[in-house]
């Protein structure tokens, strides 16, 4: 069965009377291409369990089920559930588990389906919900290697851009704080049905965590981070005196001893600036 066929995809959908969600962002690959790219560039290989966000109708589960040792797959659309019975059919190395990926226990599902297996995290992630996803996963600590993802472009520069430069964000530093981000290929709005309005890449991110802080501390830095990147026109001193409620005068004290200027701008300070910033107003609030 051809999944990335127009005319396939069609009957299929048809047949199950199967429509896209907009607001599930809903865009299936078409291009026979990519998802045989995306699994082999996402660690699925044997000795490897790869835990899918998404489904769509198949196409790239299949793929990485080709691959590694198991594939369990999170699919919150109900509604894909008769068509993936279908469609990946073939498999007898694939689970697909129907939850809504924020809310779903995923400590538990790694451990259960995982056992003995190495762990990788691929998925084509609608633009809505990248960044939640992205620091969830890494947030919960979980027992994967890398997570590879296809994101809208835009998306993609923020997430792989150097911590300093302009495209930086507050999703950079979460990504930076647990592993190394790189881009690995683009793909654009016409290799999708429906097609999107904007393009998109492929990114991975190795967890090779360099920074660690302790509970207390590492909770003020991402309150640090997310207060200074909330108001990007603002300098430091007055974003985080803003949001976090901390005198200006405190915040210009920290970001002295830290060998800053007081008008500097989130975007400015690198990732050893912020992580040293943070304990020094930690230390005088």
């Amino acid at each position: 069965m051809n999944l990335t066929n127009i005319g396939t995809v069609k009957e299929i959908m048809s047949r199950h009377g199967f429509s896209f969600s907009k607001g599930l962002g809903q865009n299936f690959i078409i291009n026979p291409e990519i998802c045989p790219k995306i699994a082999e560039n996402g660690n699925a290989q044997k000795g490897f369990g790869v835990l899918e966000i998404g489904t769509g109708i198949g196409v790239l589960t299949a793929e990485l089920a080709r691959r590694a040792d198991k594939v369990t797959a999170i699919e919150i659309d109900t509604r894909l559930m008769p068509v993936l019975a279908e469609t990946l059919a073939d498999f007898d190395n694939i689970k697909i588990i129907n939850e809504d990926i924020m809310k779903s226990d995923l400590q538990k599902i790694i451990v259960e389906e995982f056992a003995g297996l190495r762990v990788a995290v691929c998925a084509n992630l609608p633009y809505y919900i990248t960044s939640p996803v992205i620091m969830r996963l890494l947030e919960s600590r979980l027992p994967i290697e890398s997570v590879t993802v296809m994101v809208q472009k835009e998306a993609g520069q923020r997430l792989c851009a150097e911590v300093g430069t302009r495209d930086a964000g507050a999703i950079t530093v979460g990504v930076n704080y647990y592993g190394t981000a790189r881009r690995l290929f683009s793909v654009s709005r016409g290799n999708f049905m429906p097609a999107p309005n904007v393009d998109s890449v492929v990114i991975r991110i190795d967890l090779n965590q360099q920074y660690r802080l302790a509970p207390d501390e590492e909770n003020f830095f991402f309150r640090l981070v997310k207060a200074g990147f909330s108001q990007r026109r603002k300098t430091v001193a007055n974003a985080v005196s803003a949001q976090m409620g901390i005198p200006k005068e405190t915040v210009y004290t920290a970001l002295r001893s830290t060998g800053l200027s007081e008008n500097i701008r989130m975007e400015s300070l690198k990732m050893e600036n912020i992580i040293d910033f943070s304990a020094n107003l930690r230390g005088v609030i």
